[in-house]
This record gives C-alpha cells, structure tokens and sequence, in this order.
C-alpha cells in the first residue's frame, strides 16, 4: 500500500508558541493501523485511544506508541466518540478513524491556525466572529489508487475544531460533530486508508447496514416497495453520475453498483425488523 511521509520535528512543533490541542481515536481490533495512525498525530500535544475490548495487539501498540489508551464497552460509533470527548485535555480537537492519516500539508495548517489563535487571545480583534472548527477533506485510497476524480472526492468533514463548541449527532454509523458556530474549510487531506478488499468492503457494508437499519426502524421509518426498488438504484446513480464516480472507470462504476447493494440490504433489514416485531406482537397476544 502506498503511504504518504509523515515524518515530522515533534519536538519543535510541541514546544512552540501555540494552542495546545488533543486528537482521540476509536477503535476496535486496529493492531494492523494503530500505530500509523498515531504517528500522523505526534504533532498533538494529547493523543487518546478509546478501545472497545480488542483481542488483538490493539492496546499494546498504541500504548507503545505513546497514545493515552482508555478501554470502553462499545455503546454506538455516535456513543463513544461522545464518550472520548469527555476524556480530552485541551480545547482544540482532532478526530481520526484508525484507518487515516493527517497528510503533511494538513498538520502544518493545523498548527498555523493553533498559532494564530495563540495570537489572538492576546490580541483579540474586536468584532471577529471566533472560528470554532474547520471542514477537512478526506482522500480515499482503494482498489489501488488515491480517488481524486469522483465519486467519493470531495468528502469534508469536520474533523478539527473546538469540543466545547460541538455536540455529537448524525445517526449510527454516521455520526458526526454538530458544530455550534462558525465553520470554514482548511487545506490538506485525512488520508483515508479504507477497505483492504472488496471482500473486506463487502463485509463492513453489511454490518454497517444493520447499524443502519436498526436506527431507521427505531425511529419508525417504514420501507414500501418502490423504496426498496429505487433507493438502490438512486444511490448508485449519484455515485456513478452526479458524483462522477465515472471519472474512476471501471473501479468507479463497481463501488457504484456496491453503494447500490448497501442501500439495498439496510432496507431490506428494516423491512426484516418490521416483520419480526409484527410477528413478536401476534405470539404476544397469542400468550
């Protein structure tokens, strides 16, 4: 696998004049990431990883590679990362998945706005708006190649920004900081080291849309015939065309077809959650 340098003077950078700032990570069976991971973050003055019981050498590597490392039943993607927010030290935050990266030209405009902000709380500029995050865009490697045409590019997310402004919303397993303020966008990428394969893909859309399902039918969304017939079909479409995942080729048009058959089985499995309540409420009376 390809991977970008990220070698960097942690030294310096940690000792300069700035605003100190916490990364955390969740992760769960990550002994194979972990420590790359981590080193993208050694600029941070705090790195957390929040683990859900690994039973591989997840905790032993991230610990070794200078993480603070708190061990957490699993409650929800949405959940836990909640959860990390209560443990960071410093204000400014930076949150990664196991398998990302903060690219060089990321880390270093990081730490110019840590700087500037340093600046500014002695010097305050009256009647500036306060910034409280900023929306990073995330470049997918897969089927070997960095996706910079279409379909998944661009991707922004708010990755980088102030706990004490954020809450934690979205909708299991795609959760997401609801910014209470001003946002802007900040250059550099979260390299995104994402499925190994499409077995491995094929694997993580089914349980991601179990999440899924499991949500829509708590929040009683029902599923009709048409639903489940286009939805697939909608979403492979805005992958493929109004996304330019076509731009991809060949890759691009089967992550299509693949975004298709994740809308496909999360309906399904909702529609399956309705038949077993339905079914559960009929022994109920029978009792």
């Amino acid at each position: 696998m390809i991977k970008e340098e990220l070698a960097v003077s942690n030294d310096q950078q940690n000792s300069e004049a700035r605003e100190k700032v916490s990364a955390f990570i969740i992760a769960k069976n990550e002994d194979d990431q972990i420590a790359d991971c981590i080193a993208s973050l050694k600029f941070c003055d705090e790195v957390l990883v929040i683990d859900s019981f690994s039973d591989d050498k997840t905790v032993e590597i991230a610990k070794q590679s200078g993480a603070q490392v708190y061990v957490h039943k699993w409650e929800g993607y949405k959940e836990q990362k909640a959860y990390a927010l209560s443990l960071l030290k410093y204000d400014w935050t930076v949150n990664l998945d196991a398998d990302e990266r903060v690219s060089n030209e990321l880390r270093e405009n990081i730490l110019h706005v840590l700087r500037t902000e340093y600046e500014n709380k002695k010097n305050p500029q009256a009647g500036t708006e306060e910034i409280i995050g900023y929306f990073i865009n995330r470049v997918v490697y897969y089927l070997g190649r960095w996706w910079r045409k279409g379909g998944w590019y661009p991707e922004y997310r708010l990755r980088f920004f102030r706990k004490s402004k954020v809450v934690w919303g979205g909708i299991n397993p795609h959760e997401k900081p609801i910014p209470q303020g001003k946002t802007e966008r900040i250059e550099g990428e979260i390299l995104h080291y994402t499925y190994d394969d499409m077995n491995d893909q094929l694997r993580r859309l089914v349980n991601y849309s179990l999440i899924s399902a499991k949500e829509e039918f708590s929040r009683d969304k029902k599923v009709t015939v048409v639903k489940l017939l286009l939805s697939p079909f909608i979403r492979a479409f805005k992958f493929y065309v109004t996304k330019k995942g076509y731009r991809e080729g060949m890759a691009g048009l089967i992550v299509a077809i693949l975004e298709g058959y994740y809308t496909f089985i999360k309906y399904a499995q909702v529609w399956e959650c309705e038949l077993n309540s339905k079914q559960q409420g009929k022994h109920g009376e029978g009792s």
